[in-house]
């Protein structure tokens, strides 16, 4: 491996990598530690292994320059939190009487102590966990984690660069915490912090480091002035400190705008700058502002966020024109690979030729060794692997599975008022109340109730030939009847089926539609040891048959009471999948929308009388622009109005968000026209449903009132107390009582304990209505 002294040619890195390992064994270490089957030494031992062998395949492939510090138990913002002494004070004992306990306990919560708040990391699938500050935070160096991991690729020989999270992005993510006004800013707290981090930057440089990276993607949004003058300042002050290493300060998923020029002006030694995508401006904007005259450029043309292969002739061209806007040019990935899964070779269900269309984490690693090598010596030293990615590209380009007739000519007929209910909302609210005659503050849940593990034995076993599909479904039809009876004997008001059949919302829908892929490796981490398989969208989308309906009808058939049909929405679909990247995402968003019409319309002839359609990407997408949001919001809304809007005013549709801020896009929920939407709302403490009352809000609202990512177990006066907080803001005729989200994730005991306090609190708030 080439030393940062040595090299004159360009390097390839990547800024992260997948952390779950090639079998997902970092998820089975932790959850074995918390059930306590897996000794604390014996977790850190697999993650140090773990580390090592990521570092060793990364090397192996051509990398110059690797990584550390991006590998976490949990996430990398908890892990800022740790460094910088943010310990929230109701953990700070667990976490002195045990670090890696305490860090659980931060993320998890335990049934005493609420655990840290858990929103998305800008526009992925990706749950951080939210630092808590306020003006009475003190700040302390803890660069221990950082400095292991720097000794432990050091120690292989390998050229290491450490990650942070920067500053700026790390207090800009934050929130006032518990007891602290709402409006305190925690980037007041930037001149008590960047001492902390200089500190750090010092030890890291004692251990070896010869450079570091600072990530600072917050600075891709849209920044106020005072906002950019703070990043300045910062960078103007740790570039200034004299015990430290070179500074790599980088952004990515959108373009820099007027952060760029602050950046470039910042005396600290080099960019990593995003190429792709939305962030494709940035090569304009870089020019426009004189470019990086002696200083180092860490070019992110391979994309870090999708599955699909680069065009490497474009990737060079994008290249060579940067040699000349920088001092050295670089090759790397556009952000950390942590967002796609690890090899596209590991999966043997996907047609061969297809399968050259898909690059992961370990594939992208060779693209970027590649452009590096045809940047250095010229692209006929790549000539092979020029022609073999210009076969690859026309074979998809030209591919049947991308281009239905049928499919484009019924999206290409639709009309505005395929996207409308019959009646505006007061009149069909009345019809569905008295269809319905639910109770005041009726009770409900998401949808997913916990898998057994006889049913993930029975799912593992007809994978296996050992069940065979009438005996699987006769174990599906059992969890059903569980799950149908106990909703009943607590007392919930509306039921649903609980989706034994189903082994992710996405995927299981994905399987049954045409046009998408599924793979059976390719895991990536949503939160903690939550790991998914998002489908490829890879072609035009129909249903070719119904998908949920008969499940729906058998769950009915066992209760009186309503039972929800259970989908998930268009935005979604697109969001939590990887996305064919050769037409606007508007385009294949309607043709889901179309596809799940007809499935709704399928539920309400069956006699559904309740549908939930669930979109809780809906906020995760949203440009991270505001110029952007606009055009991708009136799309957005307009494929949910499709999918719902050919049903019967008496109909009732439900729509479910979690886990977002909400109050960037308010006028949006309201543009869905849904008649009753759940949110999650235990962690933040009910701050959704008045946002909702402020904006005036006119429907049925269902603010969560038990947080399921957590294994606390709230009783029934918590749960009463967040539900007099809804009742403040939203009258009861409009409130419904729900968890924050499915039930999946949970053990039964847990739900059956949380789910009886949540029918008591509702009843006893119902006895004291007026």
């Amino acid at each position: 491996m080439t030393s940062e002294s040595a090299a004159a040619a360009p390097r390839a890195t990547v800024y992260g990598y997948p952390r779950q390992g090639s079998n997902r064994q970092l998820k089975r270490a932790i959850e074995g530690y918390w059930k306590g089957r897996v000794t604390a030494p014996d977790l850190l031992e697999t993650a140090s292994r773990l580390r090592q062998a990521n570092w060793r395949q990364q090397a192996d492939a051509g990398l110059h320059e690797v990584p550390t510090g991006d590998f976490s138990f949990y996430d990398h913002v908890l892990d800022t939190s740790v460094m910088v002494g943010a310990i929230p004070p109701r953990h700070r004992s667990a976490v002195e009487a045990d670090a890696l306990a305490g860090y659980f306990a931060m993320a998890r919560g335990t049934q005493d102590v609420a655990p840290l708040e858990m929103t998305k990391w800008f526009d992925t699938n990706y749950h951080y966990l939210v630092p808590e500050l306020g003006p009475d935070t003190v700040f302390t160096a803890d660069s221990s984690k950082q400095r292991a991991e720097l000794g432990e690729a050091l120690a292989l020989g390998l050229a290491a660069r450490p990650v942070l999270v920067g500053p700026i992005t790390y207090l800009l993510l934050a929130k006032p915490a518990p007891g602290v006004a709402e409006d305190f800013e925690p980037l007041t707290l930037l001149d008590r912090l960047l001492p902390v981090y200089a500190e750090v930057l010092a030890d890291l440089r004692a251990a070896g480091a010869g450079w570091v990276q600072i990530d600072e993607p917050a600075l891709v949004q849209d920044r106020t002035p005072a906002e950019l003058s703070a990043a300045a300042r910062a960078y103007r002050d740790l570039g200034a400190l004299v015990d430290r290493p070179k500074l790599l300060v980088a952004s990515y998923f959108d373009r820099l705008g007027e952060a760029l020029p602050v950046l470039a002006k910042a005396p600290v030694e080099g960019l990593a700058i995003d190429f792709t995508g939305a962030a494709a401006g940035n090569l304009e904007d870089l020019a426009a502002a004189g470019g990086l005259p002696g200083k180092r450029l860490v070019a992110g043309v391979v994309n870090g966020r999708n599955v699909w292969i680069n065009d490497l002739e474009r990737s060079l061209a994008t290249l060579a024109t940067l040699l000349g806007l920088a001092g050295s040019v670089d090759v790397a990935a556009s952000c950390s690979l942590l967002h796609v899964p690890l090899d596209a070779t590991a999966e043997r269900d996907i047609d061969q030729q297809i399968l050259r269309w898909l690059a992961f984490a370990r594939q992208k690693v060779a693209e970027i060794v590649t452009l590096t090598r045809g940047l250095a010596e010229g692209s006929g030293a790549i000539a092979a692997q020029l022609a073999a990615n210009r076969a690859d590209l026309a074979s998809r380009a030209g591919s049947p599975i991308t281009h239905d007739p049928a499919v484009r000519a019924r999206a290409a007929a639709v009309t505005e008022a395929d996207g409308r209910r019959s009646q505006p909302y007061p009149e069909r609210t009345a019809a569905q109340r008295a269809q319905l005659a639910l109770p005041p503050l009726p009770t409900t849940t998401i949808g997913s109730f916990p898998q057994t593990v006889e049913l993930r034995t029975a799912r593992a076993d007809l994978r296996a030939g050992r069940l065979d599909a009438p005996g699987y479904e006769e174990r599906v039809r059992h969890e059903i009847r569980d799950t149908i009876a106990f909703q009943e004997k607590a007392g919930l008001d509306v039921l649903v089926h609980g989706e034994p059949e189903r082994n992710d919302m996405v995927q299981y829908f994905a399987e049954q539609l045409t046009g998408y892929l599924a793979t059976q490796h390719g895991w990536v981490q949503s939160y903690g040891t939550r790991y998914v398989r998002p489908p490829i969208l890879a072609g035009d989308i129909a249903r070719p048959e119904p998908m949920t309906v008969r499940w729906a009808q058998y769950a009915q058939s066992l209760t009186d009471r309503p039972v929800k049909g259970m989908l998930t929405g268009p935005v979604t679909m697109l969001a939590w999948s990887f996305v064919r990247d050769d037409q606007p995402r508007a385009d294949t968003a309607r043709q889901v929308a179309l596809a799940l019409r007809d499935e709704v319309n399928d539920l309400e002839a069956a006699g559904t009388a309740v549908i939930q359609v669930d979109e809780p990407a809906l906020r995760e997408t949203l440009p991270l622009r505001a110029a952007d949001q606009p055009d991708y919001l009136a799309w957005a809304t307009e494929a949910f109005r499709l999918t719902t809007s050919g049903v019967r005013p008496d109909t009732q549709i439900h729509t479910h968000m979690c886990y977002a801020e909400f109050g960037d896009i308010l006028q949006a929920i309201d543009d869905l026209d849904a008649d009753v939407i759940s949110l999650e709302a235990a962690r933040s403490h009910m701050r959704v449903a008045a946002e909702l009352a402020d904006a005036r809000y006119p429907r049925e609202v269902g603010p969560g009132v038990y947080d399921i990512h957590s294994p606390r177990v709230p009783d029934p006066s918590e749960v009463t107390e967040l539900l007099r907080a809804g009742l403040a803001a939203i009258p009861a005729e409009r409130l419904w009582v729900n968890p924050d989200c499915g039930l999946k994730t949970r053990a039964w005991p847990e739900v059956r304990d949380s789910l009886t306090s949540l029918v008591e609190a509702a009843r006893t708030l119902r006895g004291q209505l007026p």
